[in-house]
């Protein structure tokens, strides 16, 4: 911890500087990454550890490559990743083969024929491979009948971060970049220069307009405004441009009625983008279609196209160089193989007395919440009771699903995926049509909600509002987060303030819409939520104030109102909970050699320096257009300035820095 602290500073004035003044010179940013923090740190320690795992020998025993194993079959996919040899034999033919059986893309054929192109059979065929395009197509619970599964509709993801990277002027830059790759791209697919800039300037200047019709983020935050419930035949009437049973026969693999239900959340995006695409030449369109899938698509080819996109990724977040191929690997199969992979993981290196000791410590959590809510003056009786039935309804996931460590079960789960040692492009297509499958399967049962579906060799933590879960990954649980050795104050610290973190998701801007059921309803008093808008707007208020000094920019009060709620609840629920372990166990020793802190300011350094870290300014600067948490040095100096219970620990005078006088509390 002294490594990264800065003792000169005072820590009423400026407790980031205080706890993470010397991480940058400690920690340079690694060439092959954007930024650079104790998360990505920790990251990069599990990668080592998922490569030696993949690495490790498979058994002279096993029979063939036909094997059911699933860990086997993880193995295999990360030594097709690996074999570069045979990547480098078969250069981009893989790709240029299916996108021959997908009708061609026109950038590649100067006589791609028009006639035969039908936008809405591209559209389904590339959602059978997990991608969705002008369309977004998923099956999953129903947010206001989370127990039941229905065919949910949205608007198109884009290729770039966001919506303002096409409107916006001061980020043409990004869009040029955007463009030389795109052409780039397809001259190492076989196209001409000359035809390939004609149709990427055509296809940017399309993807500009689908920008348009979209709505940002800030007009998308109201779920209940969104969200309209109807049938296909309905939908039908309201869009008749679109083929709609048609289309979603392809997708889940059976016929479709036209009284199968359907959530729909951009309605008046489906009715623009039929008026746009009647408007814009087939060629056009289907340049688009396919692009946006050849883009993931070349990650599975041989390095010349992830040279290509290294000079993108330059230009977008200040990448110098690509990772290695081994990470890229590692990235890969964990995240399309990732139970097989937390398999292994947790099998050799998982403390399972985390798993009760993270059990133990959410629980008094909880308490602490239920706790604070009881004082809370702003919120009338009824809905402080539900709320609290909230809190007690929570399942909570820490570790891994159990099912990871039978094999049989394990294996049943990637049954139908075939996996080649030397079929790298085939065994991710493989993959990718078996994890839609799975989930557009799942129409018509009823929703499991002890289901685990994050992956647990990840450094990471979730909130789930349909299942009123939370989700610790065993990857989160290691230092500075969590070790069972650690002094209380470093737990509480560390992962006991994500727990709190967590824990409060479920009351932040979004979270409070849903009841203790995940299901999205009015369950608040009207003067409970206008308590709460007051409240959130401090929030919104003061973030919105700081001042990224590297690149210029502030920092969107509104877009990141729910994590900066979630942070500030947390810290306060664990600290609550920490204090009360203490006043037990009086005489434990929660000091650490060589450092003349307290156990109770050893809970916010800790805090603090999780949170430690630098980026690149391309990368804040996206950041900042696109993300729904604070910088890291904002989570710590807003979360803290907003605590009494820090400015009392460190004994902050009022009004010092740290110490405002007027402080911002939703929870």
């Amino acid at each position: 911890m002294l490594r990264y602290m800065d003792e000169s500073m005072d820590p009423c004035q400026d407790f980031y500087q205080y706890a993470c003044g010397n991480w940058a010179k400690r920690n340079p940013i690694p060439k092959d990454k954007a930024g650079y923090d104790t998360f990505e740190m920790l990251r990069e320690s599990l990668d080592s550890i998922l490569r030696e795992l993949l690495e490790d020998p498979i058994s002279r025993d096993i029979d063939g490559i036909d094997n059911d194993d699933a860990t086997i079959k993880a193995k295999y996919l990360f030594q097709s990743c690996m074999n570069y040899e045979i990547l480098e034999q078969r250069m981009e033919r893989p790709l240029v083969r299916l996108l021959d059986e997908l009708g061609g893309w026109p950038i590649l054929r100067p006589d791609w024929d028009s006639d035969k192109f039908d936008w809405l059979l591209l559209t389904a065929q590339l959602r059978l491979y997990n991608n969705d395009v002008l369309i977004s197509e998923w099956v999953g619970p129903d947010i206001k009948n989370s127990d039941k599964y229905v065919i949910q509709i949205d608007q198109t993801s884009l290729g770039l971060p966001t919506r303002d990277y096409f409107l916006q002027p001061s980020n043409a830059i990004y869009l040029k970049a955007y463009k030389d790759y795109l052409i780039s791209i397809a001259f190492l697919l076989g196209a001409s220069l000359n035809n390939s800039s004609i149709d990427a300037e055509e296809l940017i200047q399309f993807e500009t307009q689908l920008a348009s019709i979209t709505l940002s983020p800030d007009e998308r935050r109201n779920f209940s405004e969104l969200y309209q419930r109807m049938n296909i035949g309905e939908l039908r009437t309201l869009v008749p441009q679109i083929d709609w049973r048609r289309y979603l026969s392809i997708v889940l693999g059976r016929p479709i009625h036209f009284s199968e239900p359907v959530v729909v959340f951009a309605l008046q995006y489906i009715q623009d983008l039929v008026v746009l695409l009647s408007k814009t030449q087939p060629r056009t369109v289907a340049n688009y279609l396919l692009w946006r899938f050849v883009r993931h698509r070349v990650n599975n080819l041989d390095d010349r196209f992830q040279e290509v996109k290294q000079k993108f990724y330059y230009i977008l977040f200040g990448r110098e160089q690509a990772p290695s191929r081994w990470k890229n690997c590692v990235t890969q199969v964990n995240s399309n193989m990732d139970m097989a992979v937390g398999s292994m993981f947790v099998k050799k290196y998982f403390d399972e007395n985390s798993k009760n000791d993270t059990l133990s410590m959410t629980r008094e959590i909880q308490r602490s919440f239920r706790e604070l809510l009881d004082k809370t003056s702003w919120i009338d009786d009824e809905t402080k009771y539900l709320a609290s039935e909230k809190v007690n309804a929570m399942s909570l996931r820490i570790g891994y699903p159990d099912f990871i460590l039978q094999t049989h079960l394990l294996n049943d789960r990637y049954k139908d995926v075939v996996i080649r040692p030397n079929k790298y492009f085939e065994n991710t297509l493989n993959i990718l049509r078996h994890l839609t499958r799975v989930e557009q399967a799942r129409l018509g049962s009823a929703v499991n909600k002890t289901l685990w579906n994050t992956a647990p060799a990840v450094v990471n933590a979730y909130y789930s509002r349909n299942k009123n879960q939370i989700m610790f990954p065993a990857g989160i649980l290691q230092p500075p987060f969590y070790h069972r050795f650690f002094p209380r104050s470093l737990n509480y610290g560390g992962i006991g303030v994500v727990i709190g973190h967590e824990i409060t998701h479920g009351f932040d801007d979004k979270g409070r819409l849903f009841d203790q059921d995940g299901n999205l309803h009015r369950w608040w008093k009207d003067e409970a939520i206008d308590g709460f808008h007051r409240r959130a707007q401090c929030l919104i208020d003061q973030y919105a104030r700081y001042t990224v000094k590297e690149v210029g920019m502030q920092i969107d009060g509104v877009n990141t109102q729910g994590e900066n709620i979630a942070d500030n609840g947390g810290i306060k629920q664990a600290f609550r909970a920490y204090e009360r372990w203490l006043r037990s166990n009086e005489k434990e020793d929660e000091t650490l050699p060589g450092m003349s802190v307290t156990g109770k300011q050893l809970f916010f350094l800790n805090f603090a320096q999780v949170w430690c870290g630098s980026m690149r300014p391309e990368a804040t600067r996206n950041k900042l257009k696109t993300a729904l948490h604070s910088p890291g040095r904002f989570r710590v100096i807003g979360t803290l300035s907003n605590s009494k219970d820090f400015a009392e620990v460190f004994n902050c005078p009022p009004g010092s820095p740290m110490n405002p006088v007027n402080k911002c509390s939703v929870w």
